[in-house]
């Protein structure tokens, strides 16, 4: 069986050059689809819909507000909790 494979190999690469094993062929094209890759990342990135500066302070503005407000919610929440918790263990003590 291995001899008929080697046969067959043997005459299909007659008349030609010695076949390139897949990792070299990977290894000797490496550079031109690595250019590849970033010629196409050059050209994705250009077509990006970059944000204006007004449009990232107003937003940044929005977050930074939310944040605040969900702290103070929670900080106001967090303390009525303790508080009343607080409560209940004095009221069941005594």
């Amino acid at each position: 069986m291995a001899e008929a494979k080697l046969r067959q190999e043997s005459a299909s690469s007659e008349g030609s050059a010695l076949p390139v094993p897949g990792f070299i062929q990977r290894i000797v094209e490496y550079p031109k689809r690595l250019r590849q890759f970033f010629h196409e990342v050059r050209v994705e990135m250009n077509k990006v819909n970059w944000p204006s500066k007004a449009d990232v302070i107003s937003t940044t503005t929005v977050v930074v507000v939310t944040v605040g407000l969900f702290a103070l919610f929670f900080f106001v929440t967090d303390s009525l909790l303790f508080r009343g918790e607080n409560w209940l263990m004095h009221y069941i003590k005594h």
